[in-house]
C-alpha cells in the first residue's frame, strides 16, 4: 500500500461556501446534530472531488470513512443543493442586459451518458433509444445554454433525452423568454443554424437556396458577422466541462444531467465572482 498527499484545487471558500448550503438543507430536514457521518464542509469536499476529479463514489466512500451507498447519498445531496441555486432564466437575462450585453448566444450541448434502455418511437415511426442523440452518435441527455457575448455561460437548462432535437429542447425551456428579451429588454440571441425557425429575436444564419443559386453578398457578409460573434458561445459548455471533469461522461441517471450541469455552473458562477 502507497499513500500520498493531494491538494483538491478549488477555493477553501466555494467548499464552506457549499456546506453552508449543506447545513441550512440538513436544518429544513431536521438533522439532528452529529447524527451525520461527515461534517458539512467534509461533506462538501466530497462533492467537489467528484465534481473536479470525477473521483468514483467507491474511492470517495473508502477517503472519507464512510459507506459507498452514504457516499452516493451525499453526493446526490450536494448536487441537489447546488442546483437549486442557479439563476433563473430571466433573472440571467436582466442580468446580462444591466451588465451592458448587446446580445446572448444560445447553443445545444449532448452531455454524455452511459447507456439508457428507454425507448420511443422516431418521426418515421422508428422505435429508438430515447437517450440516443444522432447529433452526438452516443446516449445522454441534451441541456440548453445562454452564454454572454464573450462565451462566459449564464444560464443552462433541464435535461431532454439525447434523440431531441436542439430547437424542440429550446422551445419547451428557452424560447419563449428569448422572445421577451427581445421586446421588452432589446437584447437579442445569436444561434446557429440548428435554430432556424426558432422565431423573432433569435437570429441565426440564412440558408443557402436551393439549387446552384448563391446567397446576396449582403446576405453572406451578415452571415459572416453573425458566425464570428456566435463561435464564441462554443466557450460557454468548455468551461463548464473543462473544469468540471464529471461533465465529461456522466455514470448517473440520464435525468440527473439537468442537476448536474446546474450545480456545475453554480460552481464556476461563484469561482468567477458572479451572484446566482
Amino acid at each position: 500500500m502507497i499513500t500520498y498527499r493531494a491538494t483538491l484545487d478549488v477555493p477553501r471558500e466555494l467548499a464552506q461556501h457549499l456546506g453552508q448550503l449543506l447545513h441550512i438543507e440538513r436544518r429544513r430536514r431536521g438533522t439532528r446534530t452529529d447524527s451525520r457521518a461527515l461534517t458539512c464542509f467534509w461533506q462538501a469536499v466530497l462533492g467537489l472531488r467528484w465534481f473536479r476529479q470525477n473521483s468514483d463514489p467507491t474511492v470517495l466512500a473508502r477517503d472519507h470513512g464512510v459507506s459507498r451507498a452514504t457516499a452516493y447519498r451525499y453526493l446526490d445531496e450536494v448536487i441537489t443543493v447546488l442546483a437549486q441555486q442557479a439563476p433563473d432564466l430571466h433573472e440571467a437575462l436582466r442580468q446580462a442586459k444591466a451588465e451592458g450585453a448587446a446580445h446572448v448566444i444560445l447553443d445545444g450541448e449532448v452531455f454524455t451518458a452511459d447507456r439508457y434502455g428507454e425507448k420511443t418511437i422516431s418521426g418515421t415511426g422508428e422505435p429508438i433509444d430515447l437517450w440516443f442523440s444522432g447529433k452526438a452518435h452516443e446516449h445522454g441527455g441534451n441541456i440548453q445554454a445562454l452564454s454572454a457575448p464573450d462565451g462566459f455561460p449564464l444560464w443552462v437548462s433541464g435535461v431532454e433525452p439525447g434523440s431531441v432535437h436542439d430547437l424542440t429542447s429550446a422551445r419547451e425551456h428557452v424560447l419563449g423568454a428569448l422572445y421577451w428579451a427581445a421586446s421588452q429588454l432589446d437584447l437579442p440571441t445569436l444561434a446557429d443554424g440548428g435554430y432556424n425557425g426558432a422565431g423573432i429575436g433569435v437570429r441565426t444564419p440564412i440558408k443557402r437556396p436551393a439549387g446552384d443559386q448563391e446567397l446576396d453578398v449582403n446576405n453572406r457578409c451578415y452571415n459572416a458577422l453573425l458566425r464570428g460573434l456566435r463561435c464564441l458561445g462554443e466557450r460557454g459548455f468548455a468551461v463548464l466541462t473543462g473544469r468540471w471533469r464529471a461533465l465529461r461522461h456522466i455514470t448517473a441517471s440520464p435525468r440527473k444531467i439537468g442537476d448536474i450541469v446546474k450545480a456545475a455552473l453554480v460552481l464556476t458562477h461563484f469561482e468567477h465572482g458572479r451572484p446566482t
